[in-house]
């Protein structure tokens, strides 16, 4: 019969905020936001759950956030603490002997199919489950953080399972459940599903996965060749391997002008035409993004880059816009007439779920914030 396939996901909670506050025991408790000040042009990078109570989310403008939540502890990223905690985090996940596919700096999929499980498959979901919450114990213990695992015999479903019982939570989902369990959900929960396919889906009626599983039509003329996947992942069904080498990491778009401008009206225009593309794109690919770069090319040929990151993904054009305007901005980036302007996005990660790519760049405008 063989072994069954058991497959984790990992997702630190409020990551970033969340590290903040172990460093400073005095912002326990408290509504933390990692980006810019609110008296400044800067924007959310990351929320503590604290602070999410208040509406604050990622990819916002901080004035905004401020007034959201007035009491809010704004706090200048640092991107080095971040990553230095997730290799110290991943390193103990590699010592589980799980194949482990890391898909952002503070999630991972792990498939613990390779540890020595039972071929009797509710004893190797028991067994799991006990690994899960000792590896969940000893992150608490050794890195003063918490950590969500969902635990199913696929990707979709485990991420899924993480997701439902955030933060600090250990939920497993059984395959005689998965259908079931997916039935209330919202559509736009199964990965793949980002906001273009939802408002296809919701034209015809299709507001839950339920309403997926239950569809008499083909869903190949709402969403093309797509369709028999997303039946698929109706049901709980996924096929996907961990460490996907086909996965895409970036969409950029630019625009070559014929003559060389610093008119706004037309530069605006330009990023919003390019953020509906990206965005387009990324919610066909089923993905959102966490860093958000824009390029310029002056008459001379010289070029610049400038990039943003943010701990909760963004696929909405309109947040895309947003960050390339700031990015603009912040860095006085249109001082003369531009040949080139150009957005792009990385660091991608499953949209209506969590990181399935992500890129950190080391360029030391990867965050900027005043």
């Amino acid at each position: 019969m063989g072994k069954p396939r058991v497959i984790l996901h990992l997702d630190m909670d409020a990551f970033f905020a969340a590290v903040e506050q172990r460093d400073r025991p005095d912002l326990k408790g408290l509504p933390v936001i990692v980006g810019g000040s609110p008296s400044s042009r800067g924007v959310v990078c990351a929320a503590s759950y604290e602070a999410r109570r208040f509406g604050v989310r990622s990819a916002m403008p901080s004035r905004t956030a401020g007034r959201l939540c007035p009491h809010g502890v704004f706090l200048t990223p640092r991107m080095d603490r971040y990553r230095e905690e997730s290799r110290a985090i991943f390193s103990l996940v590699a010592e589980s002997g799980a194949e482990v596919e890391q898909v952002s700096v503070d999630e991972a999929y792990l498939d613990a199919s390779c540890l020595n499980l039972s071929e009797d498959t509710e004893e190797a979901l028991v067994f799991t489950v006990r690994w899960a919450r000792e590896l969940k114990a000893r992150i608490r213990s050794e890195r003063q953080l918490t950590a969500s695992i969902g635990i199913a015999s696929n990707k979709l479903m485990a991420k899924v399972a993480s997701d439902w019982g955030k933060p600090n939570g250990l939920l497993l989902i059984p395959d005689r459940d998965r259908a079931a369990f997916l039935r209330p959900l919202p559509a736009r929960t199964l990965h793949g599903v980002g906001r273009v396919t939802e408002e296809v889906l919701l034209k015809v009626g299709i507001h839950t996965v339920g309403d997926l599983q239950d569809y008499p039509g083909d869903l190949k003329a709402l969403v093309g060749a797509w369709g028999p996947v997303l039946k698929s992942f109706s049901l709980g069904i996924d096929d996907r391997p961990l460490s996907q080498d086909d996965t895409i990491k970036s969409i950029s778009s630019e625009n070559t002008f014929s003559q060389d401008t610093a008119d706004r009206p037309t530069l605006r225009s330009v990023l919003r035409e390019q953020a509906a593309e990206l965005s387009t794109k990324l919610q066909r690919h089923g993905v959102a993004a966490q860093t958000v770069q824009v390029k310029v090319r002056y008459g001379d040929f010289s070029t610049l880059t400038r990039q943003f990151s943010v701990e909760e993904p963004v696929a909405g054009a309109r947040d895309l816009y947003r960050l390339a305007c700031w990015l603009l901005a912040r860095h006085q980036l249109v001082h003369r007439p531009l040949r080139l302007l150009g957005l792009g996005v990385s660091g991608l990660i499953e949209d209506g779920g969590r990181q399935m790519v992500f890129d950190w760049k080391s360029s030391e405008h990867s965050v900027s914030t005043t």
